[in-house]
């Protein structure tokens, strides 16, 4: 088993692919759709279409006759011209779901378009880097538009001082171009990162022990197995437990299973492991909206220690994962947003 953190570049179908793998366990995956599908993190002019009454939101007209949907209606009019950028993936017969908060983004730095000041990610603590890395920054926005934010990235922990004033000059004068671009009909003015890309920005921190740019690398690293085992209901838990992981038109439903074994321990045990498990399966499937577990049967004072294990599963998705709880029925609810097409869509 391939150990360390490797980032694959490879293909699938004929399209741009990438995974990382931790200890030879896949962790993530990106995939080019097929065609010319929206891709998220696009930044498009639109023209502001009708409001959506009941929803809080109002339509918007994209380039060849192709709708988005923003959820702001206050300071916006029909026929007003904006700047958006794509969300999230575009659902079958839904409108691309788009949003007026602009966010620039590259390997150390992301330009913030009216959210001026500067920022440090916070997994930098030391203060003298801390502080150099703010030097840095203030001396390579120095001029630029006062609307304009920025982001230092855990990343440039481990850039040199080149790349990232590079990097954030980069990122300041395509923002800057693009603010500028508002006269005009609906047209694409960036498009949005494709899986190399992003393997490249989101992926290399920390950096990878290795990373392998080459056709056939899934399959010497065991990558393809992995997926095809993600075109499967079923994962399987330590200790001879399983879930099913099954995707329906409302909800995505998990259900959690012992195996032979229906003792209290046994089905915490399972519960664990699958609370553990769940963010990165649900990741790399692409599913999201509405998530509803049934976990195994478990005595009511176990609750408690299966939601802690909940709760630090589900810590490194932030603000786009939202936990709801138990039901009466004594199943657990949660929202994750949809941030990529299903995984059995990319690959149908």
């Amino acid at each position: 088993m391939t150990s360390g953190r490797v980032v694959l570049l490879d293909s699938l179908k004929g399209r741009d692919a990438a995974a990382l793998l931790v200890d030879g366990h896949l962790e993530e995956l990106a995939i080019d759709p097929e065609g010319d599908s929206i891709l998220p993190g696009a930044i498009y002019r639109v023209v502001a279409d009708r409001p959506m009454k009941g929803q809080g939101g109002i339509f918007v007209k994209l380039p060849n006759g192709g709708s988005g949907f923003l959820r702001q209606i206050s300071g916006i009019s029909p026929g007003q011209r904006l700047l958006v950028q794509v969300s999230a993936p575009t659902e079958p017969g839904k409108a691309t779901p788009v949003s007026t908060r602009l966010l620039f983004k590259s390997r150390f730095a992301i330009v913030t378009p009216d959210a001026p000041g500067l920022n440090v990610s916070r997994a930098i603590r030391e203060e003298d880097t801390r502080a150099a890395l703010s030097d840095l920054a203030t001396q390579a926005m120095a001029g630029a538009d006062p609307r304009l934010g920025l982001i230092i990235r855990s990343a440039a922990l481990e850039g040199d001082e080149d790349e990232i004033a590079a990097d954030i000059t980069a990122m300041r004068d395509l923002a800057t171009a693009v603010l500028a671009d508002l006269d005009g009909p609906p047209e694409l003015l960036l498009d949005g990162p494709g899986a190399h890309e992003t393997a490249w920005r989101d992926w290399a921190s920390p950096a990878p022990d290795m990373v392998e740019d080459r056709t056939g690398g899934f399959e010497a690293h065991g990558v393809l197995e992995q997926i095809d085992a993600l075109l499967s209901p079923r994962v399987a838990l330590t200790g001879g437990g399983h879930m099913m992981i099954e995707p329906t038109r409302a909800l995505v439903a998990v259900d959690v299973n012992t195996g032979p074994d229906t003792s209290p321990a046994a089905a915490l045990k399972a519960n664990i492991a699958a609370a553990r498990d769940l963010p990165r399966q649900l990741r790399l499937r692409g599913l999201g909206g509405q998530v509803v577990v049934d976990f195994a049967p478990q005595p009511k004072k176990d609750r408690a220690i299966l939601e802690q294990v909940i709760r630090a599963a589900f810590k490194g998705d932030g603000p786009d994962v939202t936990l709801a709880g138990w039901t009466t029925l004594g199943l657990y609810e949660f929202t994750r947003r949809r941030d990529r097409l299903a995984l059995a869509e990319l690959l149908a």
